[in-house]
């Protein structure tokens, strides 16, 4: 059972970066997603998550309007595409599944957002 980020890296202000989280040893569909980010001296904080119907979808307001979730059922993966990145972005993103006592975090790609 694991999540395995991909997609981070450095961009310009401005920019964008699409990650990917793809889950294996279980089925994404069944699980609230969501993702995180944690930058340097500050604590982890949620971004943005979707529950298991894809009906009820939630943005911190630092991100709302510039980044979306999405998840593809049959590619079992969870995605969050950024755009007008601001150089406060900067952080190690992390991906996480939850249901019941199922809590499965990914491992965090880094995003420098820098001129």
């Amino acid at each position: 059972v694991q999540l395995v980020e991909s997609g981070g890296g450095l961009v310009q202000p401005g920019g964008s970066l699409r990650l990917s989280c793809a889950a294996s040893g279980f089925t994404l569909g069944y699980y609230a997603i969501g993702w995180f980010r944690q930058a340097p001296g500050k604590e982890r904080e949620g971004i943005s998550c979707i529950d298991t119907t894809d009906a009820e979808i939630w943005y911190a307001d630092s991100v709302k309007g510039r980044f979306t979730i999405s998840r593809d059922i049959a590619e079992n993966t969870l995605y969050l595409q950024m755009n007008s990145l601001k150089p406060e972005d900067t952080a190690v993103y992390y991906c996480n599944a939850l249901a019941g006592l199922s809590n499965y975090w990914g491992q965090g790609t880094q995003v420098t957002v820098s001129s």
